[in-house]
């Protein structure tokens, strides 16, 4: 009887010693998944949204996502230098038409002129321009001011239209890389014999990177283009409106 009792008290130790073990294995098992699982999420986190779209950018080919690069970057270099050009052509208007009556009704057309010369902006040459056929008369004056702002209208419109064409012409990449994106991707099935996802994920994913990345381009420059034209357009008009002032202004002076 002792010995059946010391039988089972072995027995007993030995299962609960294995079940033990295996508890111990499955719990560094699951720890060692866990801290795998955490470092994999901790690298993918450490990546910066820099790296990340390098990453992207060279998975969708040097090819068409160079040519779209291009874009962006010559779309961009012309919107700057619009977005400056406009600035400095941006004149106060009415302090420049005051400045411009008082030099009138205090030293006559030249004095006008040089508060002209000393002002920049499309609208100061207007009104210099203006100014210097006054000496004619009124119907030389405005002639002289319509076609001038005509000139500095083009001068505010310089290089607008390259801008409209790289926001074409992204997206219009982006689409054929997504094109021969599909295509390699048929290629690979047909020469495979098979329908593989692994075979058409490549493709696939070369052309949404594309397109991806054509649509981004053409979203910025758009929201440039925008700035730009509404800029534009609130020069002309301020331009129009100090042309029809400087008209007043020399009728009233000629009387």
């Amino acid at each position: 009887m002792k010995r059946l009792f010391s039988i089972l008290a072995i027995t007993c130790l030995l299962a609960l010693g294995t079940v033990n073990a295996n508890a111990t294995t499955a719990f560094a098992s699951a720890t060692a998944t866990v801290t795998s699982v955490t470092q994999d999420d901790a690298a993918a986190e450490d990546l910066t949204f820099h790296q990340e779209l390098k990453k992207r950018f060279i998975e969708g080919g040097p090819g068409f996502m160079g040519i779209v690069l291009l874009c962006l970057i010559l779309g961009l270099a012309i919107a700057i230098e619009r977005i400056i050009f406009l600035n400095l052509s941006t004149t106060n208007t009415k302090k420049l038409t005051q400045n411009v009556e008082d030099a009138l009704n205090s030293g006559g057309i030249e004095a006008a002129k040089e508060v002209c010369r000393n002002t920049k902006g499309p609208v100061a040459s207007i009104f210099y321009q203006g100014l210097d056929r006054a000496d004619e008369d009124i119907d030389a004056a405005e002639k002289a001011v319509v076609a001038y702002g005509g000139v500095q209208m083009g001068q505010l419109e310089k290089n607008v239209s390259w801008i409209s064409l790289f926001i074409a012409l992204a997206p219009m990449l982006g689409f054929m890389g997504t094109v021969i994106g599909m295509i390699q991707a048929f290629d690979k099935i047909e020469a495979a014999g098979d329908m593989q996802p692994s075979l058409v994920a490549g493709g696939i994913k070369v052309a949404l990177l594309t397109t991806v990345f054509g649509l981004i381009v053409a979203i910025i420059l758009q929201i440039f283009y925008n700035y730009i034209i509404a800029k534009i357009d609130s020069i002309v008009n301020d331009m129009e409106d100090a042309s029809i002032t400087l008209m007043d202004l020399l009728v009233r002076h000629k009387k």
